[in-house]
């Protein structure tokens, strides 16, 4: 079963349009693991943080190249 950090780290990759492959790419994973991460099949140490990071590095790339 996914953990509550995950439906929050959703929404906010929807919000900012990052897809899971962004993500995956941001990480150095496949697309698929990403998707296993999220919906709880899979569970590496660390993975929040490091989910949260890479989210937000892809986030401030963007913003910085849209301004």
């Amino acid at each position: 079963m996914p953990e509550a950090w995950t439906g929050n780290l959703i929404g906010k990759m929807h919000n900012k349009g990052v897809s899971y492959d962004d993500l995956a790419e941001e990480m150095g994973v496949g697309k698929a693991y990403i998707s296993m991460i999220l919906n709880g099949k899979r569970k590496p140490p660390n993975i929040r943080k490091r989910m949260e990071e890479a989210l937000e590095n892809i986030i401030q790339r963007n913003t910085k190249n849209v301004r």
